[in-house]
């Protein structure tokens, strides 16, 4: 049973779930994060595996007992959400975020975005950056696969009833009173769930929580500027992973939020 995410795009939310089942049906879960790592799966019985970078090895692939579930998010979110993110986010699990890199002049990726002037510089930045990777990443998956359940970010962020989730899981396999148990854990790991009040949230989540909730920020809050950069760079993107009919239509739903007086930027307010 095969659980994929990609960066920024309810990953947390993902394995805090992962792990509930786990401890419940009394099953192991694996991180597959290289084709070496092949070794922790069994040769029979259940297992979760997952990826948050939505790869797993095509030996796996291979195989004709597995199923995947899959989630995406729509990338103009996940440039802000991201930017926001890697201003502050700890070594711990993003230990990518704080090695000196030759290319940034010695800096740390996060050194180098803390240091920059203004949001439309950071965007542009993290563009390039960590974004371009997880577009990448989201793209290359081997889509069409029925193996696959494909599940977008927003349409399980409206899922109250976790009735789309819970075809997620009976696709997996999941059945009877293991489906109904499954699908009360997505529902209390969930923003709009258990997860709703601010402080019923674990602390070392804030900093994920915090950029990981809003949907269609990217109306609001990314600048034309960049906007324009982005469909030049990422529209035919946003049209492949069923985001926009075209390229470039889009620019005209941009409605830039009037800055109020002190209040951070849109890629700095989540700082600290």
């Amino acid at each position: 049973m095969c659980f994929a995410t990609h960066h920024k795009s309810g990953t947390v939310w993902m394995r805090r779930t992962i792990q509930a089942m786990g401890r419940a049906f009394g099953l192991d879960w694996h991180g597959i994060w290289r084709d070496e790592a092949m070794w922790k799966v069994p040769d029979e019985g259940r297992v979760f595996l997952v990826n948050w970078a939505g790869y797993f090895p095509s030996d796996l692939w291979k195989r004709d007992d597995v199923a995947f579930v899959h989630v995406i998010r729509d990338p103009r979110d996940i440039l802000l959400s991201g930017c926001v993110y890697h201003h502050f986010a700890a070594e711990q699990g993003e230990r990518w975020l704080h090695v000196p890199r030759t290319d940034l002049g010695g800096k740390t990726y996060q050194q180098h975005l803390n240091a920059l002037e203004g949001d439309e510089a950071k965007l542009l930045f993290e563009m390039g950056g960590k974004h371009r990777e997880t577009v990448e990443e989201m793209r290359a998956w081997p889509w069409g696969d029925d193996r696959a359940f494909e599940l977008k970010y927003e349409d399980l962020m409206v899922d109250t009833d976790c009735a789309l989730f819970g075809a997620a899981l009976a696709h997996l396999g999941l059945e009877g009173e293991e489906l109904e148990a499954a699908k009360r854990m997505f529902w209390e790991q969930s923003l709009f769930g258990g997860m709703a009040k601010i402080d019923d949230r674990p602390r070392h989540l804030m900093g994920h929580v915090a950029s990981e909730g809003a949907l269609k920020r990217w109306e609001t809050e990314l600048p034309l500027e960049v906007a324009e950069v982005y469909a030049e760079r990422h529209g035919a993107d946003l049209v492949a992973l069923g985001y926009e009919p075209d390229e470039t239509s889009w620019l005209a739903r941009l409605k830039p939020a009037e800055p109020r007086a002190g209040r951070a930027g849109a890629t700095s307010r989540g700082k600290g």
